[in-house]
């Protein structure tokens, strides 16, 4: 049981790694995507021909195809840690008296999380189809840059209103695109984004509130113990008084999956944090993942120009009402109608 939970604590960060990399589906040329087949051209002289099939078709599955496996792992992998939690954290804690509502706290930031979490999965992100098509194309206007007017997708055989994409996971137009997420097995866009927005803010708040809480258990045990005023002898007989170092070495050995666990969720609160704050900026600024991506490929200005000498277009956000109106966009998006009214 104590292996199979490191093992998949360890795969879950290998997977949220690689996930947070590919978090825009539509980057061909990524840093990632660039790796990886160098990777290939290398491993394919070795690796037998009917391997490297099999292979490819596997990582097509998990990687290009919707899929259930990343949903059940992430319900296995917060069983772990919470199982953990429970087992030892939470127990000891309450030996400790620790105030019982911050030991339930990781509780009630789940049941939150888990409720985003489906909310985000099953809800419809903005499916694009004939009967709506004529009142989503009406919504954003074309920048001339990254959206342009009269461009039919090829698999929906309709013109892509402005701010949407076409996913090659779920084979259909998405309105206000952003990403689609293996995670919750269901793209982002404009009609789940504020489930998708919530579910990671309340991710990143359960992995901080469990790292808050397991690192005051072990601070507590150290201060009880009073390691701190103590000395140990080194392998030469000498005395030497307790170090940070010491005394992390002395609590991976007394409590190894408590320890082990800490440091995982603090590792996890930190890239949370960080796609968190990405996350924040997009919504301030009125842009998705997608855009700010495309984006990259021109450069910022204030205004709309082409440069008569290469003819290379700048690119402008025309898309950001204000932070305040950006960010109540992510809860409410726009109408037809709402849209008329502020034109």
């Amino acid at each position: 049981m104590d292996f199979l939970t490191l093992f998949l604590i360890y795969l879950w960060f290998i997977l949220t790694a690689v996930a947070l990399l590919c978090v825009c589906s539509g980057r061909k040329e990524s840093f990632l995507t660039r790796s990886v087949n160098g990777a290939s051209q290398v491993l394919s002289f070795v690796i037998p021909t009917q391997l490297q099939r099999v292979t490819q078709r596997a990582l097509h599955r998990l990687f290009h195809t919707r899929s259930c496996l990343f949903v059940a792992l992430h319900v296995a992998l917060q069983a772990a840690v919470y199982g953990e939690y429970t087992w030892e954290v939470f127990v000891y804690c309450w030996e400790l008296q620790f105030h019982l509502l911050l030991l339930l706290l990781p509780y009630l930031l789940l049941a939150g999380n888990m409720g985003c979490f489906i909310l985000c999965s099953r809800a419809n992100p903005g499916i694009i189809t004939k009967s709506n098509h004529a009142s989503l194309v009406k919504i954003y206007a074309y920048d001339g840059v990254l959206f342009q007017k009269g461009v039919v997708c090829p698999t929906c055989h309709m013109e892509k209103p402005a701010r949407s994409k076409h996913c090659s996971f779920c084979s259909m137009c998405v309105h206000r695109f952003d990403h689609h997420c293996v995670w919750v097995n269901n793209c982002i866009g404009a009609f789940n984004a504020k489930y998708f927005f919530l579910y990671l803010f309340s991710l990143a708040a359960t992995a901080a509130a469990i790292a808050a809480i397991t690192a005051a258990f072990l601070i507590q045990v150290v201060l009880l113990s009073n390691m701190m005023h103590g000395s140990y002898m080194d392998e030469q007989g000498q005395e030497h008084a307790v170090e940070i170092l010491f005394l992390v070495q002395h609590l991976f050995l007394t409590f190894p999956r408590v320890v082990f666990m800490l440091g995982f969720v603090i590792l996890l609160t930190l890239v949370l944090g960080a796609y968190c704050c990405f996350n924040l900026y997009l919504a301030l600024t009125n842009q998705t993942s997608n855009e700010w991506y495309k984006s990259r490929r021109y450069g910022c200005s204030r205004h709309l120009t082409l440069q008569p000498h290469d003819r290379q277009v700048v690119y402008k956000n025309i898309y950001s009402k204000g932070v305040w109106m950006n960010l109540k966009e992510i809860f409410k998006p726009p109408t037809v109608l709402e849209r008329k009214k502020t034109t």
